[in-house]
């Protein structure tokens, strides 16, 4: 999916939004990011579907790691090695999908390959986002959040753009501690953690706004340069 402002010509900015575990492309969360981007800031803004979800063929290897893990919180038991399968799954096949939509986009005349490129994501979008940045030079601002992976650190001390880090402080999946840990371990030297009360799905709609200004400050806006 690709929103740009109506009637839009030239290049611009671009933001590239990662949706969260078992969503997809055209949910909410994307939407309600991509609105705003695009009305306020004159953005382009793209979202793909990760394996498995939305447009995409069911994936046989995502489904089985995901019913060991439906199957592990429904006895109450930790998430084990599956949880961490899955996200290297879903990552082998996602980040190089990402560059390769990247590589499209700035073909594009309502793009340009010589305009800055920001990209957001929490939760899954998060993990997903964290290994995305740190491999592609091409992100030069990022919010990130709501995961606390500890296999995570050493992508994160790759990343050293700005970073708007989100934190629900009574994430029942990803643990505070957890989470400034990777906040800790980012290579950024302008990065900003926005911690706010609440669970993982209760995160503020004035996040967005932030993100908002966060974009715009970093990336400029239609036809800066």
């Amino acid at each position: 999916m690709l929103w740009t402002p109506i009637a839009s010509t030239g290049p611009r900015p671009l933001v590239l939004i990662g949706h969260g575990g078992g969503q997809h492309k055209k949910e909410w969360g994307v939407l309600s990011r991509a609105i705003p981007y695009v009305a306020s800031c004159g953005f382009a803004v793209a979202a793909i579907d990760a394996p498995g979800t939305g447009d995409r063929p069911e994936h046989a290897e995502i489904q089985r790691l995901v019913a060991i893990l439906q199957e592990r919180e429904a006895a109450g038991e930790p998430a084990g090695p599956a949880w961490p399968a899955l996200c290297e799954t879903v990552a082998s096949q996602l980040v190089p999908d990402w560059q390769t939509t990247l590589d499209a986009l700035q073909k594009l005349d309502s793009v340009g390959d010589n305009q800055p490129v920001g990209y957001y994501g929490l939760s899954q979008g998060g993990e997903m986002g964290i290994r995305l940045v740190a491999a592609e030079p091409r992100i030069t601002a990022a919010v990130l959040g709501l995961i606390g992976s500890e296999w995570l650190t050493d992508d994160a001390a790759r990343i050293t753009i700005p970073v708007e880090f989100v934190l629900q402080w009574d994430d029942e999946g990803s643990p505070r501690d957890s989470v400034m840990k990777l906040f800790d371990a980012l290579g950024s030297t302008e990065k900003t953690l926005h911690a706010n009360p609440g669970s993982h799905y209760r995160v503020p709609s004035f996040e967005i706004d932030s993100s908002v200004r966060f974009f715009a400050r970093h990336l400029g806006t239609a036809g800066s340069s």
